[in-house]
């Protein structure tokens, strides 16, 4: 199991203290330092069954000032996530077939066998 996390994110730190508790092997990944690539971009769609913009933090300032109220691709939007990676939600749970947004972080129970 892999999760995107943010140390400076609230909702990330819950998930990250949620996996510590449920006793399971994990990575953590810190995307913002690392950097996500394509093919993380990829997986975490594929894996999670959404659509690029289901993944944007809509409440960022980048967002609100650059992006609200345009349309744009699907294509469009992961360059845009990846390109600014504060705007992809977090904490996200990777497992080998799901993935799942852990808002709340109960949402990793989904993952878990």
């Amino acid at each position: 199991m892999k999760i995107y996390h943010n140390p400076r994110c609230a909702k990330s730190r819950l998930g990250l203290e949620y996996l510590k508790k449920k006793n399971v092997e994990f990575e953590v990944y810190d995307y913002l330092k690392n950097g996500l690539t394509r093919d993380d971009m990829k997986e975490i769609l594929l894996k999670t069954n959404l659509k690029p913009i289901d993944l944007v933090r809509t409440q960022e300032e980048y967002f609100k000032k650059e992006l609200k109220g345009k349309n744009f691709t699907d294509d469009e939007w992961v360059k845009i996530i990846l390109e600014n990676p504060k705007l992809l939600k977090r904490p996200i749970v990777v497992d080998r077939l799901k993935a799942v947004v852990a808002i709340p972080a109960d949402n990793i129970d989904l993952l878990i066998r």
